[in-house]
């Protein structure tokens, strides 16, 4: 099962260490992780997403709390049951011909793709979307042509609604 753990935390040297090295003594992977200044310089928001049962998700946010570098601690649910999951998605394809041009870029508006970059055999694109939206993009696209390179930025969430992290 998928856990997106959001975390604010000190933005200073060693900080991040303690959160990974928690993750890491416990024998939890991480899938991906995103971290980056917020409005408070002072912070920084960290989004991690893990996989493991429901009491193990319980197990690090408790250990997390426990840290001294540690502000806040949310587990951000499901689009369904009330949060946003995003995740950004650089990729290049190949467009050796006119007509894979054409089709990539039906594709790119369908999924609401942004084509950033053009060369005479490459087009990349801007993805933003849910982990789940970006695997069936890719799948789609490199049945079209040929997936050159992917970069995917990690997983971001947010709660829906007035529910917000501050300090």
């Amino acid at each position: 099962m998928r856990h997106v753990i959001s975390i604010l935390i000190e933005n200073e040297a060693g900080a991040l260490s303690r959160v990974v090295g928690l993750f890491s003594q416990r024998g939890y992977n991480i899938d991906s992780l995103t971290v980056a200044p917020t409005d408070d310089p002072t912070l920084s928001r960290c989004t991690i997403l893990t996989t493991g049962e429901k009491d193990e998700a319980e197990q690090i946010t408790k250990q997390l709390h426990k840290l001294v570098c540690v502000f806040r601690v949310s587990a951000i649910q499901e689009e369904a049951e009330g949060g946003f999951e995003r995740e950004l998605t650089l990729i290049k394809v190949a467009t050796p011909n006119r007509n894979i041009r054409d089709d990539v870029k039906s594709l790119a508006d369908i999924f609401k793709a942004n084509i950033i970059d053009v060369n005479a055999d490459i087009l990349t694109l801007e993805y933003a979307a849910s982990s789940e939206q970006t695997d069936i993009f890719l799948k789609t696209m490199s049945k079209l042509t040929e997936v050159v390179e992917v970069v995917r930025s990690g997983v971001l969430g947010i709660a829906k609604g007035s529910h917000y992290m501050k300090p």
